[in-house]
């Protein structure tokens, strides 16, 4: 089967790779706008003929789209999921190789949900922020492009190589930094938001299987659990061997970034509550709960998150202290 790969660089397109390169069925080609890739070419601004020459070239079975941002103005996440994705799809449907299209989306689609509640894959969109907003564009574009196409809402993903920016990420950099200058506690802000984690290898697996199935529409990727940060942040300090106790400072979500106290106060690897400070933001515009209802991904996939989340954290946590 031969794939076309785009987005290799990214967090979630190297795991792909990797998966993928170890089927030997598999004849991978990578197109990006790393040096990295196999091919260069950036999606945001490369022209729907030189990519249906390509294609037409390559001839894949199926085209994976990792690509994408996470970042930046409304502008630019326009531009890199958005537009990029237009390209994709009217290069494929200029191309005659009749390539299945993978393309990966994201849970902010949806924006917030009820808590207790799992989102399903006809819950209506209602995405909180721009990122989401140029995501949701994306999969109408591929689900009205009519071409054998799925689209895979992963939720949180995590495990090796989570971005240091994401709330994980900066969790373990603020416990590093902790442990390295011998603090004993640490004061962290939203850590009442709850996410449904699924680590970054379960996801590839998951987009493995798409791309070998016959199935169509939205189908969401996630653990079908939520989980609170302050329950993963008890799992990393376990795992981390930190002794300090994690103050957890209340406040509206919204605002102040997660971070770490002046050195001093008891040992323990406890929560406690702190009145006052800021809360959390939710950059992903998902409010303070989401999780996802993963049973399309088993009927229709076979597959089912297998890893679970202290391995995760375990992983985050021993990137983090390579840098100690």
């Amino acid at each position: 089967m031969r794939v076309l790969l785009l987005g290799s660089g990214g967090y979630l397109g190297r795991y792909v790779a990797e998966h993928l390169l170890a089927d030997p069925a598999v004849q991978l080609t990578a197109l990006g706008r790393g040096d990295d890739a196999d091919v260069r070419f950036d999606l945001s601004t490369g022209s729907p003929g030189a990519l249906t020459r390509f294609l037409n070239a390559v001839h894949p079975g199926v085209v994976i789209n990792c690509a994408g941002a996470t970042r930046g103005g409304a502008r630019e996440l326009t531009r890199h999921n958005t537009v990029a994705v237009a390209t994709i799809c009217e290069s494929l449907r200029r191309s005659g190789c009749g390539a299945r299209l993978v393309q990966v989306g994201c849970s902010s689609e949806y924006g917030p949900s009820q808590p207790g509640s799992s989102t399903a894959e006809d819950a209506v969109p209602r995405p909180g922020g721009p990122y989401g907003v140029s995501k949701l564009a994306a999969t109408e574009l591929v689900l009205g492009s009519g071409l054998d196409a799925v689209v895979l809402r992963v939720f949180s993903p995590v495990g090796p190589g989570t971005p240091a920016g994401s709330p994980l990420g900066r969790l373990a950099e603020a416990m590093r930094r902790a442990m390295q200058a011998g603090d004993g506690e640490l004061k962290l802000s939203g850590l009442g938001v709850q996410r449904d984690f699924v680590d970054v290898r379960d996801v590839a697996r998951a987009v493995h299987a798409a791309s070998l199935s016959a199935a169509q529409g939205v189908v969401n990727i996630g653990s079908g659990r939520a989980v609170r940060m302050r329950d993963a942040a008890a799992v990393l300090a376990r795992v981390a061997g930190y002794g300090g106790t994690l103050h957890e400072i209340d406040g509206s979500p919204g605002r102040g970034p997660l971070h770490h106290a002046a050195p001093g106060g008891p040992a323990g690897a406890q929560v406690e509550h702190v009145a006052g400070g800021a809360g959390y933001p939710y950059p992903d515009g998902c409010g303070s709960w989401q999780q996802a209802d993963v049973r399309t991904a088993r009927d229709r996939l076979g597959w089912r998150s297998r890893i679970a989340l202290e391995e995760s954290l375990a992983d985050i946590w021993m990137e983090a202290a390579c840098r100690i």
